[in-house]
Formats: structure tokens, sequence, C-alpha cells
């Protein structure tokens, strides 16, 4: 069963961790711990654990933008593969409707991420805009909730 649980100062060395996997950090730009302590004291942050049976898993990290937008800004699951991540953002994005009381989620994608492109299509994510960051093609994709 997935839960997701505000995160603890205490995660983010796991959060480090995750993010150095080798399937993980060639589709994010992994963050430093002192670049995720910066990022979790910011009031417009938001950081989710995400757990299953009670063990941390991974984490999902949220920007408020305005009063009904919110930026997705990463997902990173340990364990590929189990469909973690999936069940993971459905109650994400739950979430954002209920406690963050926001009606548009948005991300960016390396176009290169095939998995989190198609679970986000499967999702109901769309394309808006195309981009890029240091030479690498980003598709920016969103979802009306």
């Amino acid at each position: 069963m997935i839960e997701l649980k505000e995160s603890k100062p205490s995660d983010i060395t796991r959060f480090v961790e995750m993010e150095r996997a080798t399937d993980t950090s060639g589709f994010i730009l992994p963050y430093s711990t002192e670049q995720h302590r910066a990022a979790m004291a910011q009031p417009h942050i938001v950081y989710l654990s995400i757990y299953d049976s009670q063990s941390l898993v991974g984490f999902i990290i949220l920007a408020r933008e305005g009063e009904t937008s919110v930026e997705f800004r990463r997902i990173v699951v340990g364990v590929k593969g189990r469909g973690i991540g999936q069940q993971a953002l459905s109650k994400m994005e739950q979430y954002c409707v209920d406690v963050l009381k926001c009606k548009r989620i948005w991300l960016d994608v390396f176009a290169d991420n095939a998995r989190g492109i198609h679970i986000y299509q499967k999702l109901g994510y769309t394309l808006f805009e195309r981009g890029e960051h240091q030479g690498r093609a980003l598709l920016y994709m969103e979802k009306t909730l």
C-alpha cells in the first residue's frame, strides 16, 4: 500500500542516494544535500515522501504557483517497474486537489525519458510546449484536475 507523507529533513540523505542511482540520475538534475535542505525550507515547496509498506521508497517535489497551479518538479522512486511511481502520482494529484486546492499541475520531462512520458500520458498529461535544457530536449506537460 503506497502512502504519501510530508517529508522530514532526516529523509534528505536517502533522497540524495536515490537520485544518484544510475537508472535515475540521467533523467533528473540531482540535488546535493544542501540544495534539498534549502528547497525544503522554502514555503512554496512541498516535499512528499513515498512509502511502500512503511518503507521510504521515493519522493516527490512540488512547487506551488499562485492559488491554483502546481509545478510537479520531481518524482524519484528507488524501485522501478512495480507501479509505485504511478500509484504515487495518483495520490499526489489527490493531495494537490485536497490540500493545495490546485486545479492544474504542470511538469517538464526530458524528451528521452520514454518511461516517464508514457506514464504521464497514461495519467492524462498533455504536451503544451517544447524547450531545452543544456542542449537536451524538454517536453512541458500539464493536466487539469
